[in-house]
């Protein structure tokens, strides 16, 4: 039952006949865990707070940088040096006192994950390393928790939600983790700052939508947002793999036989050239800056060029670190019939 002072709160969501009362009690009786309060974290967490949702974690060991203060916009000057759990909570209690905030400072590990996830409904991933990623989704299919995921990196931002109504999930579009000390981070690359913002919001109202049953959830769909050009493109995933129980968490899953090494792509199209395709599936403006040769198709456009690709040539996809050229593979499984290869690790 909603308080006087609620309803007034949250009345201009309330009154959208999609929503009503029935979606506000619905947020009100919700638990969702999020792991990070990082970039994506702070929108995520500002928003599903301003929302109403009932009870929300907040999983994070890190501390607040000044590096941070740019994106990650819950925070000032003054909370340097704190943990972001921590700070997180007391600011999320003023911005709605009718909610529970549960701050979580330490790190998610396979030890803790299973015990921290399973008291909420709904884990929203704002993480910004891989093992955390694989981690966050693995215990969601062990649990059945529905996942809404986000990643950002330069200029492009991810949205998707895996493991819903037993969806497609995270390893369905990247099957294993790369090397931590090859995967590039903001500090390494940078960010720009509106960025996690836009990505944050997304991620919050799938969060929303999932809690109270309206619209059309990203399952199954990986959205992609580019600020520079201003393109959204959603490209749909179907499901690759069928964990078993408890397998998730003791292994990661093998790498599938499309992916080859570095070394073996240049010693291919050293010797066979005339039967191998080359297609280095990022940005135009990454391309232009570096590349190893080829054709430059960015991955948003890959589907609709697909017919372009020769059936009779090995096709390798590549970009700056695996993943991208991972995605190419699984998205065009349904299309393509030809061979097609993922430069693991990527060409850096």
């Amino acid at each position: 039952m909603l308080k006087r002072d609620e309803q007034q709160r949250y009345s201009r969501q309330m009154i959208l006949p999609e929503f009503g009362l029935a979606g506000q009690e619905s947020l009100k009786a919700a638990k969702v865990l999020m792991v990070g309060a990082g970039g994506l974290g702070c929108p995520v967490l500002q928003y599903l707070t301003a929302a109403g949702v009932g009870i929300i974690g907040v999983v994070d060991h890190d501390v607040v940088d000044i590096s941070n203060l740019h994106r990650q916009i819950l925070y000032n000057s003054s909370d340097v040096g704190r943990f972001k759990a921590v700070v997180a909570k007391q600011k999320l209690e003023l911005l709605n006192p009718h909610i529970t905030i549960n701050a979580y400072p330490e790190k998610l590990t396979p030890e803790n994950a299973g015990s921290l996830m399973s008291n909420y409904d709904l884990v929203v991933d704002g993480s910004d390393d891989f093992t955390t990623r694989y981690l966050v989704n693995d215990v969601c299919v062990e649990l059945g928790k529905p996942l809404v995921f986000g990643s950002v990196f330069k200029f492009e931002g991810h949205v998707a939600v895996f493991n819903y109504h037993n969806g497609p999930g995270y390893r369905d579009i990247f099957a294993e983790a790369p090397p931590e000390n090859e995967v590039p981070n903001c500090a390494e690359t940078g960010v720009i700052g509106v960025l996690p913002g836009m990505v944050g919001t997304y991620m919050a109202n799938e969060a929303i939508k999932i809690i109270c049953g309206m619209g059309e959830v990203l399952s199954g769909k990986f959205l992609t947002i580019n600020s520079l050009d201003n393109s959204v493109n959603v490209f749909n995933v179907t499901k690759q793999t069928a964990a078993s129980p408890g397998s998730s968490l003791k292994k990661e899953t093998s790498p599938g036989n499309y992916e080859i090494s570095m070394d073996e792509a240049n010693q291919w199209l050293a010797q066979n050239s005339n039967e191998v395709y080359l297609v280095d599936v990022r940005e135009t403006y990454e391309y232009d800056d570096y590349n190893i040769g080829g054709v430059n198709i960015p991955l948003y456009e890959l589907t609709e060029q697909a017919g372009t690709l020769p059936v009779h040539k090995k096709v390798i996809f590549c970009c700056q670190t695996g993943q991208r050229s991972k995605m190419a593979v699984q998205l065009l499984k349904p299309v393509f019939t030809g061979e097609m290869y993922s430069i693991k690790n990527g060409i850096f």
